[in-house]
């Protein structure tokens, strides 16, 4: 079977905190409110993504790789022991309201505590409400008893660092780094494959039942980088220009790489694509649409899917007007 691009369709996140934008902007169809997110590509056990296209439709995305573990490429199998699963997972997030202060362990406390990978991430810009801001670290040096207090009594929020956020930012969250994404944030994720937080403050409100969330302040403490942080600053991105599209690096890291492709071939040539042995692309469509042509047919592609493309893939050419995130796996 050659290795040919498919379209994948997300599991969906009714967490309490999100909105309709998911379904309203990026034509989902998933009969879930509040939609907060939407896992696009995934192998996690907590919420699997399936083929939605070509003669595997229908298929856990985790039992088709099982079966051509060559498709995840040399790289991630190394990065996962072998095993035919995705090290990554990207995932587009509605913020209705602000999320928990949160924290994520890094890989060796994940793995001891939890049988897990960390999660270190990074979060592209889709849109953002005026005022819109975020969480990022401290915004001076803490202790574990000022915290520890603080998350008690609900003052937390004076010691973090609230920053500005505006349509196409890019933050890269490190595994150790407190953070919230704020309302009114739209973002696609790009992270380790893991589904673990450590919440120190969820703004003591209840779920549907009443209930509210439980809170982890003693592991976050384990975890969490309590000193002073500066607020982020936006990378330096430049443009690269080539027949069809423009390209621009977002975020580079051990577990990732992240493009912004800009697709533009109405009045010219097609973009030329493909994947190497080395490791499988995602391409996630954030704006306008295209097609995807090989050997084995067209798909067409429209804002708010995602494709995977197998390692080792066939020759691509990519038609259309459109924005893209793209490679999202370090090479």
């Amino acid at each position: 079977m050659e290795n040919r691009p498919f379209l994948l369709k997300p599991a969906a996140k009714d967490y309490l905190w999100g909105g309709r934008r998911l379904n309203d902007d990026f034509g989902k169809r998933i009969d879930v409110y509040p939609l907060a997110e939407t896992w696009e590509c995934s192998t996690h056990p907590d919420g699997q993504s399936s083929v939605a296209s070509g003669e595997m439709a229908g298929r856990l995305l985790g039992d088709v790789l099982a079966e051509h573990p060559d498709w995840l490429g040399s790289h991630p199998l190394s990065m996962t022991g072998g095993r035919p699963e995705l090290p990554i997972l990207v995932k587009l997030i509605d913020a209705r309201e602000d999320l928990s202060v949160q924290v994520h362990p890094d890989d060796a406390y994940a793995l001891e505590h939890e049988n897990s990978l960390g999660k270190t991430e990074m979060w592209y810009v889709l849109a953002a409400e005026k005022g819109a801001r975020l969480i990022y670290g401290f915004n001076q040096d803490v202790s574990p008893q000022q915290v520890r207090r603080a998350a008690g009594d609900g003052t937390i929020m004076r010691y973090l660092n609230r920053v500005p956020v505006n349509k196409d930012d890019v933050f890269f969250i490190e595994a150790g780094t407190v953070h919230a994404l704020g309302a009114g944030c739209l973002v696609a994720e790009i992270q380790e494959a893991s589904n673990i937080t450590y919440r120190f403050y969820d703004h003591d409100r209840t779920d549907r039942d009443g209930k509210k969330r439980p809170l982890h302040v003693e592991k976050a403490l384990e975890v969490a980088d309590l000193s002073s942080s500066a607020s982020p600053r936006q990378p330096m991105r430049t443009l690269r220009y080539r027949s069809g599209c423009a390209q621009e690096l977002l975020t580079r890291c051990r577990y990732f790489q992240v493009e912004r492709l800009l697709l533009n071939t109405v009045s010219g040539r097609p973009a030329e694509l493909s994947a190497g042995a080395n490791s499988f692309r995602v391409l996630l469509c954030v704006d306008g649409g295209g097609v995807i042509s090989s050997a084995g047919g067209e798909i067409p592609f429209f804002k708010g899917d995602c494709v995977f493309v197998p390692a080792d893939s066939v020759p691509l050419a990519l038609s259309g007007r459109a924005q893209l995130l793209n490679r999202i796996f370090y090479q």
